[in-house]
This record gives structure tokens, C-alpha cells and sequence, in this order.
């Protein structure tokens, strides 16, 4: 394994001065990816509808061709699904990736091509790899095996000839990987794509305490279900007991704060290594490509071309989406993709903030329908996150999940906000936790700080501490455990919040 270690150690590194010509030249890049989609995709029927090929310049590409959401592009996709090909893409798409629904309440099913798959999820897991070699040039990564949790797939049931699959956007990953990455992985396929959650973790847990891991990549909120469950199998204090060389854990789909003390109680180690990504269904779009700073590198030679709409227009008549030569620091933006497996100007529901613009990196601040704003407060997952995580840092807790969402107004009853909370360790005392949540969202947010100003619009936040295992019991209910699912932090509605109030109420 040494010598493994060695070799893929120089493959990796030579990767990085591609990288660093995308950082000297972003726009010009940018460009580029976008008249080679362009070209490619000109006999697609999307194409033709649109006459790709006489799109000369950036400006007529926004006025010829929508801005769209999922619902919009559905019909073509759907077409996709049912074994048509040449559609939006022109190479055939033999899977799709099924999100978790976390946009609205259907499942989304992305198309991915064999490009989108080699020139942006391959390529973004082997950037991050880089990234890391480049900055721990000791590092003995490859003398161990990754662990990696994904989801599971199964045959398209709309493809009458059976030729395409759908699941979590990690197992068609870990699917198509090529064998040089099977073989320094864990567990083996038939139990990293099992479909019953449960089980899985059962076998994984057995499987992989025996090896050696030396990193794991995954959703912070499942990989702490796994690592838990080993404890317990093995009956160690902690996983440095179990996995001696573990040195990196890969995060990305929630924030990481919250998490953070717990990871650190369970993998106590100062050499451990945290490292973010940005993988989502549709593409491979960021890498955390610092030690020590938490932004994200926005990679642009991955066969996406990149527009940005800016927050406080989005829902207007005519969407007006900028470049990257227009983007700002500390703005939010809801991201629109062009991509190499035929998403054309895609709403992919997320928002980022720009916190440099050469390089351009981001921070991931939220979800376009996941907020609440039901008292004009505007608040977003970045700003809940970070409120919650200050909260536990001064009243010593930890926190395992949580939602929240609108509490109406009612009579003379103010309107208020409310939270469902299940802590890992609860705080020294309810009350204080609730004061200094709402203080720091008040501090964070002006707009809710207004609205609470002297209980005016807004009460103090409710809080129900649930007991453990609240959310695992709700999301399994949902049928959403494990893969990409993630419990939804906000809503401008009661939907979350009742239905996990109602579970309790019948559990007690």
C-alpha cells in the first residue's frame, strides 16, 4: 500500500496547475465551457428548439434560451426516462441521479451523462484528493481504505427496455467508478448500495471496523448513525481506537458546524483533517481548498457554466441572471447551471454567497424555498445554522438535528417562530439556550432583529427538546433514510414542524 500511496500521490499533485490556470483565467474558461456545451448539444432536440448553433455570444444565449426550474424541464427529462435519447444531451443517459426531494415534495430525477460523470463528479473527487495531497504533502491516505456511505439505485421502471437506472447521486457514482477507486474503498459494493437502510449499517459497521480506514466521506448526519454504532459493536471509548490512522473525514449536503463537537468527541485526534465539498445531484461544483478557511473554491472546467440570480429578484416575471464578471462579495445568489448533461439554464434551488471574487469562492447560505419569511424576517439556513451552533457553544451543547418553522399569528397571540430541537447533549439550562439562539439570530439577521424589536412582530422563539433518535424515527417514516437525505431545516410553512409534533405526541 506504501507504493500505491506513492503513485497516486504524483497523480494527484500534477492536477493542481490545471486548477490554478481556472483561477487566472475564470471568465476565459467559463467561456469556453459554454460554447463547447453549446456545440456539442446543437442537434439535441433542446438544441434544434432552440437553434444552439447560431448563438453567437453570451448575450444572445440568455435571451434565446429560459431560465428554468425542474418543473419546467420535466417534460424533457421525462422523455429521457422513457429510453428516448438526443434529448437534452446528445451521448445516451443511462442514469439519473434521484434527489432527495428536499426542493418540493416530489423526488427530482437528474439526467447524467458519461461526461457528466468522468469531466465533473470523477473529476471533482479526484480534485478534492489533490487539494488535500497538495496541502498534507505527508499525508499516508492511500496506505488505508476510504469509506465511503452512499445511497442505492434500482432499474428506471419507465424504461420499457430496461436500459437505465436511477438512485442517490453517490451510488450512481460509486457505480460507475473505475477499479482503481473500487479497490481502495469500503465496504464492497453489494453492501455500500444495499437499499435497506438499517441493515446496511449493521454490515458496514461489522465490515469496516475490521479495516483500515484511514478517511471517510459522507453526510455529517449519517456518517455520526455509523461511527456511533461501531462504538458500540466494538465497545471502544472512540473511532481512533477502531480506525488508529484515520486522517480525513470529506463532509458536504448540511452544515458541518453544528456537527462539529460532536465529530470531535468521537474522533479525538488533532491530526484528523475536515474538508468540505460541494457534490449535489446536478454537478460537482465546489472544493474547500484551504486548511485554514471553510470557503469554497467555485471549480469552473468541470462542464458547467455558471449564471448567478440575485436573491431579491428571484419570482420576478422576467428572471435577469448575471456571469461571474458581475457577481459581489456577500451577496446571496441563487445558482442557474448549464451542464454537460443537459441542465440549460437550471434553477438547482440552491443559494451562495461569494466571499472572494479572485479566486471566486463561495459559501453555501441556503435553499431557495427553505427560509422563513412569513413576518417578512427573511431568515435562511445560513443564518439558522450559525445562530444554533453559537447557542450550543455558550450553554455547552450539542445538537444531533433540528427544524423550524412559522408560528402564526392567533388572536391576540403573537406570531413567533418554533423549533424542533434533538440534542446530543443537552444544554446547562433550556431557557438560556433559547435566549442566546435568539439573540444571536438578532444579531445576524436585522430583519428579524426589527420584528423582534420590543415583541413587536415577533415573540421569542419556542423550542421543544425531542427526545434521541426523533428525527432518524421521522425520516425513516418519510421513507428517507440514509444517501443524500437530509432533514429540512426551515420552512415558511407548519408541514415539518406538525407532522414530527404529531410523531411525538403519539410515541409519548
Amino acid at each position: 500500500m506504501a507504493l500505491i500511496n506513492s503513485i497516486l500521490t504524483w497523480v494527484m499533485k500534477k492536477r493542481i496547475h490545471e486548477v490554478e490556470l481556472f483561477m487566472k483565467y475564470p471568465l476565459e474558461v467559463q467561456r469556453e465551457v459554454l460554447d463547447d456545451l453549446l456545440d456539442t448539444a446543437k442537434n439535441t432536440s433542446y438544441g434544434q428548439q432552440y437553434s444552439f448553433k447560431d448563438i453567437p455570444d453570451i448575450k444572445t444565449f440568455k435571451s434565446r434560451i429560459p431560465i428554468v426550474s425542474y418543473e419546467e424541464l420535466f417534460p424533457h427529462i421525462e422523455k429521457l426516462m422513457k429510453g428516448h435519447q438526443n434529448v437534452l444531451w446528445p451521448s445516451e443517459i443511462k442514469w439519473f441521479a434521484k434527489s432527495s426531494g428536499t426542493t418540493n415534495a416530489r423526488s427530482k430525477f437528474i439526467p447524467v451523462s458519461q461526461e457528466a460523470l468522468e469531466d465533473c463528479h470523477f473529476k471533482g473527487g479526484k480534485d478534492m484528493l489533490s487539494t488535500y495531497f497538495n496541502n498534507n504533502p505527508e499525508t499516508k491516505l492511500f496506505t488505508g481504505k476510504g469509506l465511503t456511505i452512499g445511497g442505492s439505485h434500482q432499474i428506471n421502471q419507465l424504461d420499457k427496455n430496461a436500459n437505465s437506472h436511477y438512485g442517490d447521486v453517490s451510488a450512481v457514482i460509486m457505480k460507475n467508478l473505475p477499479l482503481w477507486a473500487q479497490f481502495v474503498r469500503t465496504p464492497k459494493l453489494d453492501i455500500a448500495l444495499m437499499d435497506e437502510w438499517e441493515e446496511k449499517i449493521e454490515k458496514m459497521a461489522e465490515i469496516t471496523s475490521r479495516e483500515n480506514v484511514t478517511s471517510i466521506s459522507g453526510v455529517p448526519t449519517w456518517t455520526i448513525v455509523l461511527l456511533q454504532r461501531i462504538l458500540e459493536m466494538t465497545g471502544k471509548d472512540n473511532i481512533m481506537e477502531v480506525w488508529p490512522n484515520l486522517e480525513l473525514f470529506a463532509h458536504g449536503a448540511v452544515s458541518f458546524k453544528p456537527y462539529q463537537k460532536m465529530f470531535e468527541n468521537l474522533i479525538p485526534s488533532k491530526s484528523m483533517n475536515y474538508l468540505e465539498t460541494y457534490n449535489a445531484s446536478e454537478g460537482f461544483f465546489g472544493i474547500q481548498d484551504r486548511s485554514d478557511s471553510d470557503e469554497l473554491l467555485l471549480m469552473l472546467d468541470y462542464g458547467i457554466y455558471y449564471e448567478f440570480l440575485p436573491i431579491d429578484h428571484i419570482g420576478d416575471e422576467n428572471d435577469v441572471a448575471i456571469g461571474l464578471d458581475e457577481v459581489e462579495t456577500g451577496k446571496n445568489y441563487a445558482m442557474v447551471i448549464s451542464t454537460n448533461a443537459g441542465l440549460w439554464r437550471y434553477k438547482i434551488g440552491d443559494t451562495v454567497k461569494f466571499t472572494s471574487l479572485s479566486p471566486f469562492r463561495i459559501k453555501i447560505s441556503g435553499r431557495t424555498k427553505h427560509f422563513i419569511n412569513a413576518f417578512g424576517e427573511e431568515l435562511i439556513i445560513e443564518n439558522a445554522e450559525k445562530a444554533i451552533t453559537l447557542a450550543c457553544a455558550t450553554t455547552q451543547a450539542e445538537i444531533d438535528n433540528f427544524t423550524a418553522g412559522p408560528r402564526y399569528l392567533n388572536g391576540r397571540q403573537k406570531g413567533g417562530h418554533e423549533w424542533v430541537i434533538e440534542f446530543n447533549k443537552l444544554p446547562d439550562d433550556l431557557e438560556r439556550f433559547k435566549y442566546y439562539l435568539d439573540k444571536n439570530l438578532r444579531e445576524i439577521n436585522s430583519d428579524y432583529d426589527a420584528k423582534r424589536h420590543k415583541d413587536i412582530a415577533l415573540e421569542a422563539p419556542v423550542i421543544h427538546s425531542v427526545p434521541p433518535g426523533t428525527f432518524y424515527q421521522w425520516m425513516k417514516k418519510r421513507g428517507k433514510l440514509g444517501g443524500q437525505n437530509k432533514v429540512p431545516r426551515l420552512a415558511n410553512n407548519r408541514q415539518y414542524l406538525d407532522d414530527i409534533l404529531e410523531m411525538v405526541s403519539v410515541i409519548k
